[in-house]
């Protein structure tokens, strides 16, 4: 034989070993592969498909810790956001509000005047929701209140630490540049407010929250209303 036959003859021996190696090497990985796809998926459970959120008490990490003093006079729902409205207590105003009486040119508020603190505590009872920096706005207005703008209050922080409601619901240095503050389900917050004290008077909380998305931009057509009706003692 030449030694040009016998290296042919080598090289086409050695092909045949490559390819018998590669056939027998293949035989168990398939079937491992065909075993593995055919294991079946986990089915979610009921549990996890269908729990609700429920109110957990917990509060967002920019809020300050809520404060529940007072008597409730009103529950105002937004969707699935809920206003309790507590009425808290009575004192002196210690300066003169902002607004003024058109007909007299005198204040709304005076300093000395009677002055009712009511305080808000604001549940989320559905989905997690991004607020913007007014969070969950609550305006309250007696049934007789007959000037186009909002009812006066007075900005003290000595008085609202003694009637221990929370003057704004931000904790220091939870303030956000976007503008978003996330409102988790089951999470609670709440803040307080002042206005003149008019006994056994009717009133009316309108509640307003405007969601925004991840850059802060207000999504006003998820914009979510609710009112309710109470009564000053």
């Amino acid at each position: 034989m030449t030694r040009t036959r016998q290296v042919a003859a080598a090289t086409i021996a050695t092909l045949a070993l490559v390819g018998l190696s590669a056939c027998g090497g293949s035989d168990e990985p398939e079937e491992d592969t065909k075993s593995s796809a055919a294991a079946p998926a986990p089915e979610p459970t009921e549990e996890t498909s269908e729990a609700a959120p429920a109110a957990s008490g917990d509060q967002p990490a920019w809020a300050l810790p809520a404060k529940e003093a007072g008597e409730k006079i009103s529950t105002v729902k937004a969707g699935d956001i809920t206003v309790d409205v507590f009425q808290v207590g009575t004192t002196k105003a210690t300066k003169t509000g902002q607004f003024v009486d058109p007909d007299t040119n005198k204040p709304l508020l005076d300093e000395g005047d009677d002055i009712v603190f009511v305080n808000y505590v604001i549940t989320n009872n559905g989905q997690p929701i991004d607020l913007g920096s007014s969070r969950v706005s609550v305006e309250a207005r007696y049934d007789d209140w007959k000037y186009m703008q909002g009812m006066d209050s007075i900005v003290d922080d000595a008085l609202f630490e003694e009637q221990q409601v929370n003057k704004d619901a931000l904790a220091p240095g939870a303030f956000n540049e976007k503008g978003v503050y996330p409102f988790g389900a089951g999470q609670k917050y709440t803040y307080g407010e002042n206005f003149k004290y008019q006994k056994n008077s009717p009133i009316t909380f309108e509640v307003t929250v405007v969601p925004v998305d991840a850059e802060g931009e207000l999504l006003h057509d998820k914009r979510i209303e609710g009112e309710g009706k109470g009564t000053i003692k």
